[in-house]
């Protein structure tokens, strides 16, 4: 038997954890729900997790972000945030999504990119995770 990826539903503040998923898989998972989901999805050695952030965690992120770009705007460091990018290397058989991140040291390399390679581009400098447990 074989489940659609539609039919299944993550609640906020929940997770799904798969096993024995394969990078082509995951990659399918990925190019299936698209760019503008609310689900977080990180992978690593077969192991996709799927995500979905309560509003609490949407506030603190933006809140934590946006004391990042306070201290670098003031103390006059130029930076490019990416927010929630998606950061594959399948080299690694690993993926990430961070809440947030920015290039500060490598910002000349992220600007004015719609996608990021990372056998080529740099990781960002600073990445934000939030996690609430309770």
């Amino acid at each position: 038997m074989q489940v659609a990826l539609k039919q299944i539903i993550v609640q906020p503040g929940q997770q799904l954890l798969l096993n024995d998923i394969s990078w082509q898989q995951f990659e399918t998972i990925l190019d299936e729900l698209g760019e503008s989901r609310a689900a977080r999805l990180s992978y690593s050695n077969g192991w996709l997790e799927i995500m979905v952030p309560l509003p609490e965690h949407e506030k603190d992120k933006e809140i934590l972000g946006d004391l990042v770009k306070i201290l670098l705007e003031n103390l006059e460091i130029d930076f490019e945030t990416l927010g929630s990018t998606t950061f594959k290397n399948d080299r690694m058989i690993q993926s990430v999504e961070p809440d947030a991140c920015f290039y500060i040291r490598n910002y000349a390399a992220a600007i004015g990119k719609t996608s990021l390679d990372l056998t080529v581009d740099p990781p960002p400098d600073l990445a934000i995770e939030i996690d609430i447990t309770s």
